[in-house]
């Protein structure tokens, strides 16, 4: 199985969910395995079960999983990177203060992760207390260079800013993407991320000169009725990857 992620040109790969093989199999391929392909960690009764069925992904889409949290609980962090342990996926989804922890549990260089801060309101600055106790504590905020480093230190491959409600953190986004650039440093954009403002998302972290970037695009291509990522949105998706790549 493929250990690393399939970047469009090298800097592109999108994230969408995936709620079964066939449907994970189909969107892996409209994508031409520039993907990772989210299952929640929050979703299965216990790890053990997590990690059996998360196999068969593997298995089925080269292991263009991305293990997830779930709205990004943090509460869910020991199960991601105890599943992650085990099935060494492409990529995982983490709390800012679990990164080093899961580094060291996957025990690879391989598994990308990403680190998730949030938006605080002022450009240049984020959210490091993401965790499950340090969430609902007094907020920790630093300016994002300080944080990237952090993220380095700890392992950790990417910012991933969340939740960024679309556009309506604008400044903020470009100003992380223009310090992830200077930084040679990865960013995954997510939170309220649809079709109609996924374009210039992607155009404002590949103006920047981000290196590699990962949207996350979730609720607004799901299905509401089957809760399976709709293929002609993700299809849709990938046209403007090339298109902002072209």
């Amino acid at each position: 199985m493929q250990k690393e992620i399939n970047f469009y040109k090298n800097r592109v790969a999108l994230n969408v969910l995936t709620n079964s093989i066939p449907n994970a199999i189909k969107l892996y391929s409209i994508t031409e395995g520039h993907i990772v392909l989210g299952i929640l960690s929050a979703d299965y009764p216990s790890i053990e079960s997590a990690i059996i069925d998360m196999q068969k992904y593997q298995l089925a889409v080269n292991n263009a999983i991305s293990v997830g949290l779930g709205a990004g609980n943090p509460k869910q962090w020991k199960a991601v990177a105890k599943i992650s342990q085990a099935i060494q996926p492409q990529h995982a989804n983490q709390v800012f203060p679990a990164v080093g922890y899961t580094r060291a549990s996957v025990d690879n260089q391989t598994t990308f992760i990403n680190t998730l801060v949030s938006p605080t309101g002022t450009s240049g600055l984020v959210k490091i207390t993401t965790g499950a106790i340090s969430k609902d504590g007094v907020d920790g905020i630093i300016p994002i260079e300080a944080a990237i480093n952090l993220i380095k230190d700890m392992g950790g491959n990417s910012i991933k800013l969340f939740p960024m409600h679309g556009l309506s953190t604008k400044a903020e986004y470009i100003a992380v993407a223009k310090a992830c650039a200077k930084a040679n440093f990865a960013l995954e954009p997510t939170g309220g991320i649809d079709l109609n403002n996924f374009e210039e998302i992607l155009q404002i972290a590949v103006d920047a000169g981000v290196p590699k970037i990962i949207p996350h695009v979730y609720s607004s291509i799901i299905d509401k009725t089957t809760g399976e990522t709709r293929s002609e949105d993700v299809k849709l998706l990938f046209e403007i990857i090339k298109k902002v790549l072209a």
